[in-house]
């Protein structure tokens, strides 16, 4: 197994959106915000190559949306997909599946692409298969006013008329030790409904990809819950649980959304669980 970052590129958001309750005066130290109150944010993938398999967990926001909506974003960098998957010597074509944590636009939206004459969608990876769990399949085709903004059709209904989407089988509780694809998922329901956190296996380590249950080094402290967060007490009680098993087990946690830091890890102090250390992806591998 190889197991690649891809940054499918940077943006930024409103750092009190970021951080909910958290005054700017604390939140500030760690993720400073610009003259607008934007902190800056990554879109940061991960490709494993295993086998005949190539996964792609997650794929950014895509292209496809207007020069306005891209424009509610301050996107900034030159990063993007199809530059970071040549880096490593693969196109999309080569991807065999796309593991999406979660269909927030930001998560799912280079999953779909315009045809060739944009008068439709089509999936952006025409060899793969699209996968996602029937529980929040459901919630985000049928979206609740909250995330309406978040869960955008043209993202989504694609991959199902394409016949590439595929259903992850989930268990009882809230951990399946081992999923189709080859790694273990966490089911988490406090940011959206069955958000899924990859736990893979990789040279002795447990690398975790945190989507949205962590999106920065910043987020450590318990309180501090996005303001998007459909059931905010649920994520402290989720996070909670979590971080302190990563402690325990000494996981390394690949943040998707900081973009100044790829991987850390974290220990327990008098304080509660807090960063211990930060690793580049070339440090672990």
């Amino acid at each position: 197994m190889k197991l690649y970052p891809i940054e499918s590129g940077n943006f930024k958001l409103d750092g009190g959106a970021m951080f909910g309750v958290v005054p700017k005066t604390i939140w500030n130290k760690t993720n400073p915000a610009d003259n607008n109150n934007l902190i800056d944010l990554a879109a940061r993938c991960l490709l494993i190559e295993d086998g005949n398999r190539l996964i792609l967990i997650d794929t950014g926001m895509g292209n496809k949306q207007s020069e306005k909506f891209f424009g509610f974003y301050s996107m900034w960098g030159d990063h993007n997909l199809d530059k970071s998957l040549a880096k490593h010597g693969f196109s999309r074509d080569d991807v065999t599946d796309v593991f999406m944590t979660h269909l927030h636009f930001d998560h799912c939206g280079g999953s779909v692409q315009w045809n060739k004459d944009k008068t439709g969608y089509e999936p952006a990876f025409k060899n793969a298969h699209f996968w996602t769990n029937e529980n929040h399949w459901e919630w985000a085709t049928k979206p609740n006013a909250r995330e309406k903004a978040s869960f955008l059709s043209e993202n989504i209904l694609p991959m199902q008329e394409s016949g590439q989407l595929k259903f992850i089988k989930r268990p009882e509780a809230g951990f399946l030790e081992q999923s189709e694809l080859g790694f273990g998922i966490l089911f988490a329901d406090g940011h959206t409904e069955k958000q899924m956190i990859p736990h893979i296996n990789h040279k002795g380590k447990t690398i975790v990809f945190m989507a949205d249950l962590l999106p920065t080094v910043g987020h450590i402290p318990l309180p501090y819950v996005m303001g998007y967060d459909t059931r905010p007490l649920l994520t402290i009680d989720e996070k909670a649980k979590f971080l302190n098993e990563a402690a325990d087990r000494g996981y390394y946690l690949f943040l998707e959304h900081d973009a100044h830091n790829q991987i850390i890890t974290v220990e327990h102090t008098e304080k509660g669980v807090r960063l211990k250390e930060l690793h580049s992806f070339e440090d672990i591998l």
